[in-house]
C-alpha cells in the first residue's frame, strides 16, 4: 500500500512540474485559452493577488558574474530560495507532514534551496526558513503559501511574516505565490483520497499514509 501511495504522489509532483515547465516555454502570443485562465479580476475578485509586488530580477536568463550564482529571470535558479509554508500544528504529527511533503518536492523537481516554514504554533517559522534561505546563498526567497484558498493569512498574515522576515536582510527580494486554488490537479488528489477511503471502509485497502494510526477513516452511522 506504502509503494501505491509513493507512486500516487510521485506522479502528482511530476504533472505539476511538467505542467510548470511547460507553460514558462510558451510565448505569451501562442497561449492557449484554458479553463484556468477565464478567471480573470473581473468576474472574480479573489482570483488575483492585489496587494503584493513582484521585484523583477536585472539580469537576463543565464547570465552569470563571475563568483556569483547564476540568476534565472523566469524560472528556479540556484540563486533562488523556496519557503513552503503551511499553517503550524500543535500536532507534531502534521508538522511532520509538511517536512516529508518538502523533501519529496525538492527531490522532485531538483531545486537546491526549499525550506518548510510554518506560519504559527510551530518551528521552524517562516523568519527561520528566509534565513535558511538567505544562509544558503539565496539572492531572491520565493515563499509558497500551502493553504488552499487565499484568506486571511495569504492576504495579510503571510505578507506580514514575510516581510518582517526581510528586514534583517539587504539585497534581498522576495515573491509570495497565489495558494493552490481552483487548480485541476487537485480534483485527482481528492478524487483519488474520496476513493481510497471508500476502499478501506469496505476492506479492499489499508489505510492511508494520512489516517494511519488514527483510527479515523472508518464509517459512522447516524442515531
Amino acid at each position: 500500500m506504502t509503494a501505491k501511495m509513493t507512486t500516487t504522489q510521485s506522479q502528482f509532483l511530476m504533472n505539476l512540474s511538467h505542467g510548470l515547465s511547460s507553460q514558462r516555454n510558451l510565448r505569451a502570443d501562442n497561449r492557449v485559452p484554458s479553463s484556468s485562465c477565464q478567471i480573470t479580476r473581473k468576474n472574480r475578485s479573489w482570483a488575483l493577488p492585489v496587494s503584493l509586488k513582484v521585484e523583477k530580477f536585472q539580469l537576463q536568463r543565464g547570465t552569470r558574474r563571475r563568483g556569483s550564482p547564476c540568476l534565472v529571470k523566469n524560472g528556479i535558479g540556484d540563486a533562488d530560495g523556496i519557503i513552503i509554508v503551511d499553517h503550524g500544528s500543535r500536532r507534531r504529527e502534521s508538522n511532520l507532514m509538511l517536512e516529508e511533503f518538502v523533501k519529496m518536492f525538492k527531490d522532485k523537481t531538483g531545486y537546491p534551496i526549499v525550506e518548510p516554514a510554518h506560519m504559527e504554533l510551530a518551528e521552524p517559522s517562516i523568519k527561520d526558513a528566509f534565513r535558511l534561505c538567505v544562509q544558503q546563498g539565496a539572492k531572491r526567497v520565493v515563499v509558497s503559501p500551502f493553504f488552499l484558498f487565499p484568506g486571511r493569512h495569504w492576504h495579510k498574515d503571510i505578507p506580514s511574516l514575510t516581510a518582517d522576515a526581510a528586514k534583517e536582510f539587504s539585497g534581498i527580494s522576495y515573491l509570495i505565490t497565489a495558494p493552490l486554488g481552483l487548480h485541476n490537479l487537485l480534483m485527482d488528489v481528492v478524487n483519488d483520497r474520496i476513493q481510497h477511503c471508500l476502499s478501506h471502509v469496505e476492506g479492499d485497502a489499508d489505510e492511508c499514509l494520512v489516517c494511519a494510526g488514527t483510527n479515523k477513516c472508518k464509517l459512522y452511522n447516524s442515531s
